[in-house]
């Protein structure tokens, strides 16, 4: 496993290297990546990613913001941002103004002390630079006011010197909005150096999460094999994104080394895979109605643009009512298997990895509770029916079943007593009325209160109602998913045409109804397709949102 490091300064900032020198010196140590993280400046990728092209080391884009938390210094790094996006640039552009007016103040005030100095001859003493106070000190101490870097903040422009002048700083929720709008890592940088305090810590990480934060500095020259453990477990509880750097600034810091810090430092480069995994947008689509036509088939042209989506970096989640089985044969028909893919089955009531294969979220419905609404469906002299892992479970072969399993090809385990034949409870109970919805809604009524809030009820059409475990529901999948992949939320889509895909296009960022859709599911969605399922209508979202490159995957990033 090789190193890398993700968090670096250049010249362009308070490093001692430039952007080129970084990568010549990353080279010599081996490293498989490094990412350029100047102060509040991307003046030095475009170098660094040009000169580093077509060669290892990979240079990864990103930045270090400074922002302000009850009074302490806190720094935001952002990982893979797109750094030419216009609208980061301009608010970037905003945020290094404000520096400069500080700069301008700084300089009078040193006049003010009898040093000859000017923010002109600070900024052509350290071109394309960003200048800090490491910059004063070095001016100072070269035109010999100072004996040492350490007397120049001591004298003039440390934390409570005559000559120094606080910056105008954001907030931590400010910075890590800045870094998704360029469709980067939001990072918090070194936690153990606030000095907070364990629960204090925690309340900064919960704030920053809650804002949009997607990982945290684990590996940190300074951080101590417990600090490590306890942060391993922070992340974990807040499902962050692990990272780490060196901070490495050159001779600026003498003897913290690219890489390897102080000697003990190691960033393993598979912390990189699920950053990647990231920086894509997510499409839930539901499956009928919505993917499939209405012979629940996969056009090519619609195959094509999933390849082509998903071989950009983005991910496709087949998010259904159907159960698991029913996916993956369509899956297996169609030739849908791609890399990261997760299904979401019965509603949401079974979310499953296709990589590891194996289900990474479950619920069930109770078997005391099955019996209950079992036992109610037949006395209202209605079909109802349950689920093994592969088969579904029912009384016999009757006009519903029948009508059901045109799509649904699953073998039937007939018995007598159903919640007998279930060990471990079921996903979803399915009720079928094939001509009176209404009969299913006076079902629905009529158990409600018993139900209470352990169970939910949804119809997926008119003749199906689906009885879940209150837990359950494409909405619910599409909040796990989220987090499971630390997806940012403005990447996460969803489209369906039902009643039950309600909830996942009010979880997700932006909800796409079909054109075939009903009422109340347009009503609930951002956008509606110009045509049908019949039609490609998805076709649209997919040219529009999952066209683009994602930066873990342009050439001009990836080296």
């Amino acid at each position: 496993m090789r190193a890398i490091d993700l968090h670096v300064h250049s010249t362009c900032s308070d490093g001692t290297l430039t952007p080129s020198g970084l990568v010549d010196y990353a080279t010599r140590k081996g490293l498989a990546a490094f990412a350029l993280t100047d102060h509040d400046t991307v003046a030095g990728l475009e170098e660094a990613l040009e000169y580093a092209r077509g060669h290892v080391p990979e240079v990864i884009p990103g930045i270090e913001l400074s922002t302000e938390y009850q009074g302490r210094d806190v720094h935001i790094v952002g990982l893979f941002i797109d750094f030419q996006k216009e609208g980061f640039r301009e608010k970037l552009k905003e945020f290094t103004d404000s520096r400069t007016l500080r700069n301008r103040k700084m300089c009078a005030l040193l006049r003010d002390a009898g040093i000859e100095i000017t923010y002109e001859d600070l900024s052509a003493a350290y071109p394309d630079a960003v200048i800090t106070r490491a910059h004063y000190a070095r001016y100072l101490l070269e035109h010999g006011r100072v004996q040492s870097l350490n007397e120049a903040f001591e004298r003039y422009i440390g934390d409570h010197c005559p000559c120094y002048v606080p910056r105008e700083k954001i907030t931590p929720s400010q910075a890590i909005a800045l870094i998704l709008e360029a469709d980067g890592i939001p990072i918090l940088a070194h936690p153990m150096l606030y000095h907070l305090g364990d629960d204090a810590l925690e309340t900064l990480i919960r704030e920053c999460k809650e804002a949009g934060l997607l990982g945290m500095e684990v590996f940190y020259p300074t951080h101590t094999p417990a600090d490590e453990r306890f942060l391993r477990k922070l992340a974990q509880k807040y499902g962050l994104l692990l990272s780490g750097g060196s901070d490495f600034h050159g001779a600026n810091k003498p003897k913290l080394d690219l890489g390897t810090g102080y000697g003990r430092l190691f960033v393993p480069e598979d912390l990189l895979k699920p950053m990647r995994a990231s920086l894509g947008n997510l499409l839930f689509t539901d499956m009928d109605g919505t993917l499939l036509n209405n012979a629940s088939g996969l056009s090519q042209a619609m195959k094509t643009a999933l390849d082509r989506a998903t071989a950009k970096g983005h991910h496709i989640i087949l998010t259904s009512g159907r159960p698991l089985p029913s996916i993956q044969e369509v899956c297996s028909l169609s030739g849908i298997n791609y890399p990261n893919m997760l299904i979401i089955s019965n509603n949401g009531a079974l979310i499953y990895d296709c990589d590891t294969d194996r289900p990474i979220l479950e619920h069930r419905l109770a078997l005391t509770d099955i019996r209950f609404i079992i036992g109610e469906a037949e006395k209202a002299g209605l079909h109802i029916h349950a689920y093994t892992d592969s088969e579904i479970v029912c009384h016999g072969m009757n006009a519903e079943l029948k009508y059901y399993t045109r799509r649904i090809h699953l073998p039937l385990r007939v018995v007598d007593d159903i919640p007998g034949s279930l060990e471990k409870g079921s996903y979803k109970l399915q009720c079928i009325h094939l001509t009176d919805r209404k009969r299913l809604e006076e079902f629905r009524d009529h158990i409600a209160p018993f139900c209470g809030d352990r169970i939910q009820m949804i119809f997926s059409n008119d003749q199906y109602l689906e009885i879940l475990p209150a837990q359950a529901g494409k909405g619910a999948a599409v909040r796990f998913v989220e987090e499971y992949l630390h997806v940012p939320h403005s990447h996460t889509f969803a489209a369906g045409d039902a009643e039950n895909d309600i909830s996942m296009l009010q979880a997700a960022h932006t909800g796409i109804a079909m054109a075939n859709a009903s009422p109340s599911v347009k009503a609930a969605a951002d956008l509606v397709t110009t045509l049908d399922n019949e039609h490609d209508g998805l076709l649209e979202i997919l040219n529009t949102y999952f066209d683009a490159t994602v930066p873990s995957q342009r050439k001009d990033v990836r080296s």
